[in-house]
């Protein structure tokens, strides 16, 4: 049984995340479906590096694949973009040992969200265009207040893993401006559920005017269901790149398009 690594770009559109789910169409359901499909076989198995929400996308999700084949990872990567659906890519596969984890490897994160600022007909899946104008100086503030270790309780859907710690060390905000794209980056080792998208939600509503950054850092230290009314849709945001030891962390923040 050999173990791939298999680094996959997906529009999260048509997908109800990541994880495959019964009676439900997912990234991870496709890609194991283009497995059966090229090696005829299904026992086998495969572990994402984290999950994505319905309508996420991703331009790099990793994945291990567990799989007797004597496929060599090139004709892999191919075979299986064969049988994938256009908007799932496999870009790159690699042997690695039993030792490489897709989810327990990883040492960081980056999720990159597009918030338009203008109406856009062909970005429209890939952003969330805000009508009302935005103080970009506030949004940037608002970012800072997330840096470090928090409890994110507020800002996290704990449905799911009710019994999951909700402190999370956030390494790193950044809110740049791209044209008519206002981008948000955030890095940490890890995150909860719709917990980047409400953050964006919540520092939109700091640049609207409806909020102020000490509101953003109150709900950190009290509960609060306000950034839950404020989660940002799923469209304008990609799980950006995932980090293993020794890798270099992202460059450059750039917009997936230009407006």
């Amino acid at each position: 049984m050999a173990r791939f690594r298999l680094d996959l770009e997906y529009v999260g559109t048509r997908y109800s995340g990541w994880q495959a789910q019964k009676n439900a169409r997912t990234v991870q359901g496709a890609l194991h479906e283009a497995v059966r499909r090229l090696c005829d076989r299904s026992d086998f198995d495969s572990y994402g590096s984290g999950r994505t929400d319905a309508g996420v996308h991703a331009l790099q999700q990793v994945a291990h694949l567990d799989l007797e084949t004597r496929l060599l990872p090139e004709p892999l990567r191919r075979g299986l973009n064969d049988g994938l659906p256009a908007d799932i890519d496999v870009w790159r596969a690699a042997k690695v040992t039993r030792q490489f984890h897709a989810r327990h490897s990883a040492v960081s994160r980056s999720y990159l969200y597009q918030v338009a600022l203008r109406r856009t007909a062909f970005g429209k899946p890939f952003v969330w265009w805000v009508r009302d104008a935005l103080d970009e100086r506030a949004v940037a503030e608002c970012a800072r207040v997330f840096e470090g270790m928090h409890d994110f309780a507020s800002y996290a859907d704990t449905t799911s893993a009710p019994e999951r710690s909700t402190r999370v060390g956030v390494e790193r905000v950044q809110v740049e401006r791209a044209g008519d794209l206002l981008l948000v980056r955030v890095t940490a080792s890890h995150f909860l559920w719709k917990m980047v998208r409400r953050m964006v939600g919540v520092m939109v509503e700091v640049g609207r005017g409806g909020l102020r950054v000490q509101d953003a850092e109150r709900f950190l230290d009290e509960p609060s269901d306000v950034p839950a009314t404020l989660t940002a849709p799923p469209s304008g945001l990609f799980l950006e790149r995932v980090l293993y030891p020794g890798e270099a962390p992202p460059g450059p923040l750039r917009p997936v398009l230009n407006l």
